[in-house]
């Protein structure tokens, strides 16, 4: 359940990233309440994974996750750049993301 936990924290962290951007620098009420909402949702299922997972291993996905997730949206909702170095990148944390969960003993 820890790694099902991890995920959905580290998919809620991409939420709260993409919905800060529509909070105006929170002057917007319903983006600013949908992306605090997602805050603390992320860290509250980030906490359960830590029961069992090791805490460098799930910080460093949950961040990982959150980048990656992150950086993908704004390429397809803010038209950020999509050059391959950027591309390569996003799959060099990919690939340590998965170097940490192999690796992890859980």
């Amino acid at each position: 359940m820890a790694w099902i936990y991890l995920l959905i924290a580290g998919v809620l962290e991409i939420q709260w990233a993409v919905t800060m951007k529509y909070t105006d620098g929170f002057t917007k009420l319903t983006p600013s309440v949908i992306c605090v909402l997602g805050m603390a949702a992320s860290v509250y299922f980030l906490a359960l994974a830590q029961k069992t997972l090791p805490l460098g291993t799930s910080y460093a996905i949950w961040t990982g996750i959150g980048a990656v997730g992150t950086a993908i949206m704004g390429m397809i909702l803010f038209s950020e750049p999509r050059d391959l170095a950027r591309i390569a990148c996003i799959g060099l944390i990919i690939a340590g993301i998965l170097g940490l969960k192999m690796t992890s003993g859980h």
